[in-house]
């Protein structure tokens, strides 16, 4: 993963220059933005593979940052914020944020906050293409289609979809798909799985106030149905 580009978007110059000094350790490049108008265009215009972005910033909110981010990109995003209540976290992970980091924070846990979301991008074994009905994942371009038409999903959304599709109709646990899809080191709380399964299905299903595909199995966890076909 050494070589990645990080973007860290802080209006405190000492915590941007920490972070930045623990991800340039372990070789990542690194990227600063001290407002929401320079993050959001370096964002645009340099295509980091992730950001690490505060909540409060002057000019534009980190919130508003990822609302308008996640229009037409799928860059992983860690926000960091002093906003420590569960509903902040899960407004920032409805958005479409990756992780969560509150302050003060430990710039050694945040690093491997980074190391660990960006293991989850593409490029694990594993098939090329699943076809689930009228769901098609493609795993080697990381993109997905309904009905032939894409869908813009999150790095942490299409690889909750993968876990589900490879093994349809399977019941997973939260914790399961924690370890599945979010792998060991993540260190979120079980309703973060979900905000994302919320999010899937606002992509996904015809209605998702009554969904067809992803069912929740009331005290177990979640299953994928046939996307697409009669449940």
């Amino acid at each position: 993963m050494a070589g990645r580009k990080v973007l860290v978007v802080d209006d405190d110059v000492k915590t941007v220059e920490l972070v930045k000094l623990y991800l340039n350790r372990d070789g990542y490049r690194v990227l600063t933005a001290y407002d929401g108008l320079e993050a959001l265009r370096l964002a645009q215009e340099s295509h980091p593979d992730l950001i690490v972005l505060d909540l409060m910033l002057p000019g534009i909110n980190g919130l508003e940052i990822c609302r308008t981010l996640r229009a037409d990109s799928d860059v992983p995003i860690i926000m960091l914020t002093a906003m420590t209540t569960d509903q902040d976290k899960l407004t920032g992970l409805g958005l479409g944020a990756d992780d969560y980091v509150t302050k003060p924070f430990s710039p050694r846990e945040l690093a491997a906050r980074v190391r660990a979301v960006l293991r989850r991008l593409p490029g694990e074994r594993g098939p090329d293409e699943i076809k689930h009905g009228k769901l098609t994942l493609d795993f080697l371009k990381h993109e997905a289609f309904l009905a032939d038409k894409p869908l813009n999903l999150t790095p942490v959304e299409f690889k909750l979809l993968g876990v589900l599709a490879k093994e349809s109709g399977r019941v997973f646990s939260r914790a399961q798909l924690i370890e599945k899809a979010l792998g060991y080191d993540f260190e979120g709380f079980d309703r973060t799985v979900d905000v994302h399964i919320l999010n899937l299905r606002r992509k996904i299903e015809p209605d998702p106030r009554y969904p067809k595909y992803i069912k929740t199995v009331y005290g177990a966890g979640y299953k994928l149905l046939e996307v697409g076909g009669d449940t």
